[in-house]
């Protein structure tokens, strides 16, 4: 009997890669087929089978073969196992139905005011005709629903497309989801990193945010399993770094900045905020004192290539206003209230910039937004 290459293809067609539902025709892993007369070599391709699985593929084609072609067919199978090709992804998450941009803001150290600047810069965004949301990602210790004058405060259940969603509370023209609204004050968070990924996960993806120009994430201090979880959730338009020009600061704002910079999570940095870069007593209104160091987080910036955004000064009054639960930027035309002014511009510029050069996350032309008239110009 003659042996043809198309019976031996029909007849393997047939048979199914191990674990899979394909035959080894149409999935690749026959390479060739050679007929001599009663001799059939057959050479495979397999990624990285179980000795079990090569086995068993082996006695399924020699049988097929005898059974539908030849029953005396002389049939050599050489098999090549190659590796699995790696698929290397950027840790990119989805996007929240009407979020325009997310903006993760992130202090090597803690104490250095990242939460103020946060909230700060959330209000002015608000004071410039903007949408503008908060999710408090300090699991450990957040301090948003202080600034905000909203302790005790719980977030109402509404339903949205048929499912129920937390509602942000809002203060100050901010919609803000914070860990703070379900624990007590006295309570400590012990979570290990599993459960606090979960519950971000949940005030990020069951929460009815609504339209938002800018949702601003204000990061625990440091680099770990909560920044992982957020990068990997969302895709971030940008960070932000907030330092004080101390050089122990500074060491970890650079660790926070090469975080963002990695392959694999490459996330813009959109620039770097110095937080108490000097201190202006009230009788010596012309003095400043650089009680910290002076300009090591400008120097920071420029040394990593990034856009340093502003520098702030140590005010009594912007504590005191985040004691008090309303924000320094409030306290129309004094001098600190302009430094967030001028600083929001210079980060919503770099925001511009980013989604004009880059790819996406996801691009948005801030310039089309329905408000931020102030931002335009």
């Amino acid at each position: 009997m003659k042996i043809t290459k198309n019976a031996v293809l029909s007849a393997l067609k047939k048979i199914s890669v191990p674990g899979e539902g394909d035959n080894i025709i149409d999935k690749g892993v026959v390479n060739n087929v050679m007929i001599f007369g009663d001799q059939v070599d057959i050479d495979l391709q397999l990624e990285n089978p179980s000795l079990q699985a090569r086995k068993k593929l082996e006695v399924t084609i020699l049988k097929t073969i005898h059974e539908q072609v030849y029953e005396k067919a002389k049939i050599n199978i050489n098999i090549k196992v190659v590796p699995v090709k790696k698929q290397i992804n950027s840790i990119k998450g989805k996007p929240i139905p009407g979020i325009e941009n997310i903006i993760a803001i992130s202090s090597g150290k803690g104490g250095v005011g990242k939460s103020t600047v946060t909230s700060n810069i959330a209000v002015t965004l608000a004071q410039m005709g903007c949408k503008v949301g908060i999710l408090d990602a300090d699991i450990y210790g957040p301090s948003i629903p202080t600034m905000f004058d909203m302790e005790g405060s719980k977030p109402l259940s509404v339903e949205v497309n048929g499912k129920s969603k937390m509602k942000p509370i809002e203060n100050y023209g901010v919609k803000i989801l914070s860990i703070g609204f379900f624990t007590k004050p006295e309570q400590a968070v012990i979570w290990r990193g599993p459960m606090a990924a979960k519950a971000l996960n949940q005030m990020i993806f069951d929460a009815a945010w609504g339209d938002l120009d800018f949702l601003l994430i204000d990061l625990p201090p440091g680099t770990g399993d909560i920044h992982l979880s957020i990068v990997q959730s969302l895709p971030i338009s940008g960070a932000m770094v907030v330092s004080t020009p101390q050089n122990v600061a500074l060491a970890d704002a650079k660790k926070g900045i090469s975080m963002f910079q990695q392959e694999n999570i490459q996330v813009p940095v959109l620039g770097v905020i110095e937080n108490m870069s000097y201190f202006t007593p009230e009788e010596l209104p012309e003095n400043k004192y650089y009680i910290f160091g002076e300009r090591g987080a400008e120097y920071l910036a420029k040394d990593k290539g990034v856009p340093f955004l502003g520098s702030l000064p140590l005010v009594q009054s912007v504590r005191e206003a985040s004691d008090y639960g309303r924000p320094a930027c409030l306290q129309e035309k004094t001098a600190i209230a302009n430094e967030f002014i001028q600083i929001t511009k210079n980060l919503v510029s770099q925001v511009v910039y980013r989604n004009k050069n880059l790819p996406p996350t996801k691009a948005v032309e801030i310039t089309n937004l329905v408000g931020c008239e102030a931002i335009k110009s």
